[in-house]
């Protein structure tokens, strides 16, 4: 089988690196900082200890899995990959200098492509002599246990890398959607109203975070209310990708960072991994209670899945992905309980339009804008799917 690459040896490139070597594959990864490469290896034992332990795999197929991992610190040994995925920080000036030492590495066939969860495809193959094998392949933490991969071909690169990359990847177990190379591509995007909308109700005293979490939990149906999942992510990560979506959206209000999560960030309260954020996680603090008022809870649950289903809507609008793949993207890679676009039918458009409209009215911010295609849509009573 084709022999694959990682640059990076993170949490994202040794669980991508496991996920490769699981279906068959020799795998190299590399960094160029032994202690990672060290705490890489230690962790997928770790893994595939627990795996074997649970009667998942047997301990010879965990042998055999990680005896296909080659760790290393020089990317020459990059030259018989026929695809390199690059995990590294979210820098894109780094990206493009690690791109270019890999492209002259590696064959002229082999893909070289990026784990960025937010950064643009074509600015990294802008510099590259063969930008036409540049893609995007958007794996979500962890690896091996998340199902979703966002393909993202840059504007250079040609349709049969794209075809190439997906078949692999699928071939790997995964389900892979296709999004165009726009800020967040689809589910850093979709997302960004379920933390920051969740920001703006507690910034403006209408609930606190457990009563919120508590509304979208038990009332909404998602596994994880958003301060949870923010604390779970990690908010300085969280509060990072929210601030490169709102730049490269030229400050699009709809995508504005928040005040709260930046001072969180700010006293290295990141959540859960310093045992402080939204939540305080060490041993007897005091976590709020929620107030299980369904009227309220209706309230706060209504309004965020309003501002999802517009940001859904509105990837729809402006062609970033499909009506199937928008839907797919939310329930595969966030665990989102329906389908945005499936569940704007469930509720009824007319009903969304309305909310968004009353947002609109009570703040005047371009923020709850409606998307135009949500207007068309109830002007012509369509749905997204067939009834």
């Amino acid at each position: 089988m084709d022999s694959i690459g990682i640059l990076g040896a993170g949490a994202m490139g040794s669980g991508i690196a496991q996920v490769a070597a699981a279906a068959g594959h020799d795998v190299v990864v590399c960094d160029n900082l032994t202690i990672a490469l060290s705490k890489a290896g230690k962790n997928i034992q770790a893994t595939l200890k627990m795996l074997v332990e649970r009667g998942k795999i047997a301990d010879a197929e965990a042998y055999s899995l990680f005896s296909r991992i080659k760790f290393t610190d020089h990317m020459s040994e990059f030259r018989n990959c026929s695809l390199v995925i690059e995990a590294i920080q979210e820098d894109i000036e780094q990206k493009q200098i690690a791109f270019k030492s890999m492209e002259a590495i590696v064959e002229e066939t082999a893909i070289i492509a990026s784990n960025t969860s937010s950064l643009s495809i074509s600015a990294m193959g802008a510099h590259l002599r063969h930008p036409e094998r540049i893609l995007g392949v958007h794996f979500f933490n962890p690896a091996p246990m998340m199902r979703l991969v966002e393909i993202i071909p840059a504007l250079q690169t040609k349709p049969e890398i794209v075809e190439r990359g997906k078949e692999l990847i699928s071939s790997w177990g995964k389900t892979t959607v296709l999004a165009k190379d726009t800020p967040g591509f689809i589910v850093n995007r979709v997302a960004r109203p379920y933390y920051g909308e969740a920001l703006r109700i507690l910034d403006e005293g209408i609930a606190n975070i457990a009563t919120i979490d508590w509304a979208m939990r038990d009332l909404a149906g998602f596994r994880m209310g958003p301060f949870e999942l923010m604390d779970f992510i990690g908010n300085d990560i969280n509060y990072a990708v929210t601030e490169v979506v709102f730049q490269n959206f030229y400050f699009d209000p709809r995508y504005k960072p928040s005040f709260t999560q930046k001072r969180l960030v700010d006293a290295h309260f990141f959540g859960r991994k310093t045992s402080r954020g939204f939540y305080d996680y060490r041993e007897g603090a005091f976590w709020p209670e929620p107030v299980k008022d369904t009227t309220l809870g209706a309230e706060i649950a209504n309004r965020i899945i309003a501002m999802l289903i517009n940001e859904a809507s509105d990837a729809l609008y402006w062609r970033i992905a499909s009506r199937d793949d928008i839907d797919l993207a939310m329930t595969r890679g966030v665990n989102y309980p329906k389908g945005l676009l499936a569940w704007a039918d469930e509720i009824g458009i007319s009903v969304i339009v309305e909310k968004l409209d009353s947002l609109y009215v009570e703040y005047l911010e371009d923020r709850y804008r409606c998307s135009p295609l949500l207007r068309k849509m109830q002007r012509q009573g369509l749905t997204f799917y067939e009834k």
